[in-house]
């Protein structure tokens, strides 16, 4: 089995490399930090030696309010990668299949494989899910099909004709998983994912990881056909969301200043990154995320050690199956100015 390999925390870098200030973008984490509503929901915490409410009845009322949907069909996981294991140890068995693309997220691979089951791994077609490509590869044995939207570690999102072709395309009898960790960033939705809880064995996962910066919280959440998610709470570990994630992540639902503060800085960001980076002669996929994958001229994870030898830390293509690409998570405006200057100071080397 592949294991998950994660990007650098802060710790790590300033350990192995000990710069006292290092540019992070090597996790898609928010540049702005955590939401303000949220971290004044954490000092008020108080009676964490008493369980919480395992049935998160407020917290799913919340969300299904938001989404239009009854809280009988959402379920909030530790993290949306505990959903994704949950959801794959519900729909596998061992010697059946499921579908995904390459280069997407490495979880889908790694949730399969534990259920001894086959992953398909289908290449995208210039950085998109080849979706025609994809329904050809599910046969009797393919019990899922994952796809990660806007896609991790590509940026790039499904178009209305994709998202037609695949719904019409694909059996009902097969669980469609449905990444959207980062469609807050998005600007423009081809699909209202709400829909798909009308077709049976669906999934669509959320996080409050990206944009509500609340990444080392772990909180995320599913929303799907009834059955489904009837399913995932009765499998679900007791009390899987701390009384702590569940405190920051009403109160971060809360905070659309913080929200539209972030999509601006993205907008502003990518609007800053993009241009630049093609200045540069660099091929970068267009992205409706919070980060760009950017085609370098050498191997990746060298490209990686010398821009920390910088002070800037982003994420190598190699550990993502997209090996001669980096991805580079969009920061604030110095954030961003820093990366154009390393890699200005780079690219004639790597060329020569």
């Amino acid at each position: 089995m592949k294991t998950y390999a994660p990007g650098e925390s802060m710790e790590q870098l300033r350990r192995r490399y000990g710069h006292a200030e290092i540019v992070k973008l090597n996790a898609n984490e928010n540049p702005l930090g955590t939401s303000p509503k949220a971290r004044a929901a954490l000092r008020e915490l108080d009676d964490l030696n008493l369980y919480g409410d395992d049935t998160y009845t407020l917290l799913r009322e919340t969300l299904g309010a938001r989404f239009r949907l009854p809280p009988r069909q959402i379920v909030l996981g530790h993290g949306s990668n505990e959903l994704i294991a949950l959801a794959a140890a519900i729909f596998l068995a061992p010697g059946d299949s499921a579908v995904m693309g390459i280069p997407s997220f490495s979880l889908f691979h790694i949730a399969v494989r534990a259920q001894q089951a086959q992953a398909i791994e289908v290449p995208l077609r210039d950085g998109v899910h080849d979706i025609a490509a994809m329904l050809d590869a599910v046969d009797k044995d393919t019990k899922m099909l994952f796809l990660c939207d806007p896609n991790n570690p590509t940026g790039t999102a499904l178009d209305a004709a994709a998202w037609k072709k695949l719904l019409a395309g694909l059996s009902p009898s097969v669980a469609l998983i449905v990444d959207r960790a980062y469609s807050e960033y998005m600007d423009r939705l081809h699909l209202d994912a709400r829909a798909l809880v009308e077709r049976p064995r669906t999934l669509v996962l959320h996080t409050a990881s990206k944009i509500y910066g609340l990444a080392s919280l772990r909180f995320g959440y599913g929303f799907g056909d009834e059955e489904t998610i009837g399913a995932m709470n009765a499998r679900r570990i007791p009390y899987n969301v701390s009384k702590a994630a569940v405190a920051a992540a009403l109160a971060a639902l809360d905070d659309e200043e913080f929200v539209e503060l972030s999509i601006a800085t993205n907008v502003a960001g990518k609007a800053q990154l993009s241009p630049e980076l093609q200045r540069l002669g660099l091929d970068i996929f267009p992205s409706q995320a919070n980060f760009l994958s950017v085609g370098i001229p050498i191997d990746a994870t060298r490209a990686c050690e010398e821009l920390l030898e910088r002070g800037i830390a982003v994420r190598s293509g190699d550990a993502l199956s997209m090996p001669g690409r980096l991805r580079i998570t969009i920061g604030t405006e110095p954030q961003n100015r820093a990366v154009i200057a390393a890699l200005s100071e780079l690219l004639a080397g790597w060329r020569a």
